[in-house]
């Protein structure tokens, strides 16, 4: 075997290689299981809503999914949220397609950061025309687990005793004041 046909050999071997490895965090992602869904009537259209975790609560993500009736194409939509953890830029936005479930528009990990009564708003325009809807009443529970401040104290435990070891380590060896060597 002559060197131009290893080298030949090994770089079709590390495309290949590359190919494989780049395609392994896309299909590291697992699907999106819908565990409950509601109905809407947005006009002429029947959305249906399906949530990845039920009963949702606060701080906790999960994916949203919207699905018109006869599907996504062709229709394109406005989502409304209003609720008390909605800030004024997340409002409104286009209904997008889901980055795991692409025959659907949806949110991905999408989290609120307060309980309360929410409620998801619909504009969609497609072959029938346009429609308005909205599913009004979706309660958000409180955070599940210890409250939020408990958790980042007890997080930041391991970084609070790599400082101190630091702090220590540096006093000992105190690299300023030893006379340097040549």
């Amino acid at each position: 075997m002559t060197s131009r046909t290893r080298r030949l050999a090994v770089t079709a071997l590390a495309i290949v290689a590359l190919t494989f490895a780049g395609a392994a965090p896309a299909m590291a992602y697992a699907p999106v299981d819908i565990v409950h869904t509601e109905h809407v009537q947005a006009g002429p259209y029947s959305v249906t809503v399906g949530f990845s975790v039920w009963p949702i609560r606060a701080m906790q993500s999960l994916d949203f999914t919207f699905v018109p009736d006869g599907g996504i194409a062709g229709k394109s939509g406005t989502l409304l949220l209003d609720g008390p953890g909605v800030k004024s830029d997340e409002h409104a936005g286009p209904l997008v397609r889901h980055p795991r479930k692409l025959d659907a528009w949806g949110l991905d990990v999408k989290s609120f950061s307060s309980a309360g009564t929410y409620r998801f708003g619909f504009a969609i325009d497609g072959p029938q025309g346009h429609g308005e809807g909205h599913l009004p009443d979706i309660t958000v529970l409180d955070q599940p687990g210890p409250p939020l401040a408990l958790s980042w104290l007890v997080g930041s435990l391991p970084f609070a005793g790599l400082i101190v070891f630091l702090v220590i380590t540096w006093r000992r060896v105190r690299p300023a004041s030893r006379p340097l060597v040549v």
